[in-house]
């Protein structure tokens, strides 16, 4: 695939991102450009939105697995880019549109030339919530395309292009949603001692969350409780009978997530007692934690060495992928791509350069041929 064709893709799909289980215009175009592959070693399923294409090879005597991610971000796109975001309220800020364009790439290079193994392309969806690998990797269609090996790659802003960074073991934290909910009870303002105030209580309980990390868990082990939205409360002169936390949970280790949210339910019970409210919790999705097998890492720097690219050491990070899922499965990893961005992942601005697109797909196409060799 040429690189302006690259282009084309990247920026076609960069306009309709779609949340996770709705990307039916994206499982659309994906499914438009396969077709136009050469068929002959290709066979193709779908499961809800996501697609799984197999590449039968020459004479195999394993499959390797290459995911990508396919949804966007609830984010308002501020990039001005000429094409931009056609869907109001909804942007691909966290570089999937990237992502599916080097696996597209990848595929038609396979599907012209296949290598000696079988090679699964598996296009997900829900990444960014509810969280679509568990439920895929737990289904018929995926278990009948199940690769040996499986890696994946996603975008680093914060890299150069030609830069990829990764290392064994410990990748990607785990990961919880939360979402606590208070209600007391309202009242006028000039009467706090008539009512339960819950932007109160709710805003108390954001400091107290604090003491978790910093008194309650091993200072040895890895962790963090983040609040990134309070809601609370109709007007001014009115005290709120009702508000609402909104964070994410993230450790360095499985177990550390049940401890923080046994402690976090234990402190809500005290607090429906001394604010004299009701809480509920809810830990919404929860993502097990990118660990990359040591040995498919070590076979990766190899194949990095002595090509034009740039191979980084990577350190381990808060961010969560569910891509996690998949490596407790199956062994693997993951990397971090370059593709040098003034504005981060997640954000309303990100803006990667394009030429990482080529790269990425001679990356990929690379190491699945060197994959063969494990």
């Amino acid at each position: 695939m040429e690189n302006n064709q690259l282009l084309q893709i990247r920026q076609a799909l960069h306009q309709i991102p779609e949340l996770g289980f709705q990307e039916f215009k994206t499982q659309a175009y994906l499914l438009d450009k396969i077709k136009n592959f050469k068929q002959t070693h290709l066979t193709l399923t779908t499961w809800k939105t996501g697609i799984l294409v197999k590449v039968h090879g020459t004479n195999p005597a394993k499959v390797i697995g290459f995911r990508t991610d396919i949804d966007g971000l609830p984010i308002v796109e501020d990039t001005n880019l000429p094409f931009s975001s056609d869907h109001e309220g909804r942007m691909h800020a966290c570089g999937h549109d990237f992502h599916m364009t080097i696996s597209l790439g990848a595929l038609q290079r396979l599907a012209e030339q296949p290598i000696t193994d079988d090679v699964v392309f598996i296009f997900q969806p829900a990444e960014e919530g509810p969280g679509g690998a568990l439920p895929m990797l737990e289904s018929k269609e995926f278990q009948a395309f199940k690769p040996d090996v499986i890696f994946a790659l996603h975008v680093a802003p914060e890299l150069p292009v030609g830069t990829v960074a990764t290392k064994p073991g410990l990748l990607f934290a785990n990961t919880s949603e939360l979402f606590i909910d208070f209600v007391g009870k309202g009242g006028h303002a000039a009467y706090p001692h008539l009512a339960n105030d819950m932007v109160v209580a709710a805003s108390t309980f954001v400091t107290q969350l604090q003491h978790i990390i910093a008194r309650q868990m091993d200072p040895m082990s890895s962790g963090v409780v983040t609040i990134g939205k309070i809601t609370g409360g109709t007007v001014q002169n009115v005290i709120a009978e009702k508000a609402r936390l909104e964070g994410t949970i993230r450790t360095g280790e499985p177990g550390a997530i049940d401890e923080i949210k046994h402690s976090i339910e234990t402190l809500a019970k005290g607090f429906e007692k001394s604010h004299h409210c009701q809480i509920t919790i809810d830990y919404g999705s929860n993502y097990y934690q990118v660990f990359n097998h040591e040995d498919f890492v070590d076979k990766f720097r190899e194949i990095i060495t002595g090509t034009e690219h740039i191979w980084k050491e990577a350190a381990p990070a808060m961010t969560g992928e569910d891509f996690g899922y998949f490596l407790r499965d199956i062994p693997g990893f993951m990397f971090w791509l370059g593709v040098e961005s003034d504005y981060g992942l997640h954000h309303s601005k990100l803006n990667p350069k394009e030429d990482a697109l080529l790269k990425g797909v001679d990356i990929v196409e690379l190491t699945l041929r060197k994959l063969t060799e494990v």
